[in-house]
């Protein structure tokens, strides 16, 4: 089999330029994606559809990422796909754990016949998944994932092929490690414009407060602390909540905790 980084098939391929490139189309998920989950489940198409082609038979792709404090991430080439994946998350251990925990590549040639995770690969047996292969890819510190492929006949993942996967891996993990940066750029400042909203609707109410009770300002948080704790809000929400009364034009006439 040609090496993967030079004949792999592209989605689309009728539209897609003949000279384009497995990093380029890579990149360009990153760039057309709109934030990581996005990226994913493209990627997740892509993959399979390039093993599909190597090993001539119809593959399913998901792929699980899990970076630290978040729950884990999972996606699909197809709906069954990301069902084989969420069973292995159930489980809480099967092929595509272990490759992630170990950051080695797990081949299951007969999912019928292992004894390792003889639960799980029941199930994905059963509903005609006979070999899998999942691969780890290599991110930052706190993030581990894995593309975890499923054929639907036993053995079909050659030695070469494997390799051939790997090699895919290694490229596929560099466009994961840009999107992911980016996805906690992205919640960094979705984080600050929270705080940002949430500061100057708690400085408005405060406001409001010292008007109605002509105290100074530190005298008005207290004031709105008590409510939160008293209401079992939180402080934004008990915030808003006076911020709304005044600005329909009904204020209360004296804020109460």
């Amino acid at each position: 089999m040609d090496e993967m980084n030079v004949e792999l098939a592209l989605p689309d391929a009728a539209s897609a330029p003949d000279d384009v490139s497995v990093p380029e189309r890579l990149q360009d998920l990153v760039i057309d994606s709109e934030d990581v989950g996005g990226f994913l489940g493209d990627l997740a198409v892509f993959s399979a559809e390039a093993v599909s082609a190597a090993v001539g038979m119809n593959v399913h792709c998901g792929i699980t990422l899990s970076r630290r404090r978040r729950t884990a991430t999972v996606a699909g080439s197809t709906h069954e796909a990301r069902l084989i994946d969420e069973v292995q998350q159930a489980y809480g251990d099967g092929p595509c754990l272990e490759a992630m925990r170990t950051h080695n590549t797990v081949h299951v040639p007969d999912t019928a016949a292992e004894e390792r995770w003889p639960e799980y690969c029941k199930v994905i047996a059963d509903r005609g998944h006979l070999s899998a292969l999942c691969v780890p890819l290599e991110l930052d510190e706190g993030a581990t994932a894995a593309l975890n492929f499923f054929a639907p006949q036993a053995g079909a993942f050659s030695d070469s092929t494997i390799k051939d996967c790997e090699l895919y891996a290694s490229q596929a993990e560099r466009s994961l490690r840009l999107a992911v940066r980016i996805g906690v750029k992205q919640q960094h400042a979705d984080d600050l414009k929270d705080a940002m909203q949430s500061r100057t609707v708690i400085d408005l109410a405060c406001g409001i407060i010292m008007g109605q009770n002509r105290c100074t300002q530190d005298e008005a948080f207290q004031i709105l602390k008590k409510a939160s704790s008293t209401r079992n809000q939180k402080l934004r929400d008990v915030a808003e909540g006076l911020v709304k009364n005044v600005a329909k034009e009904s204020p209360v006439s004296h804020f109460e905790p």
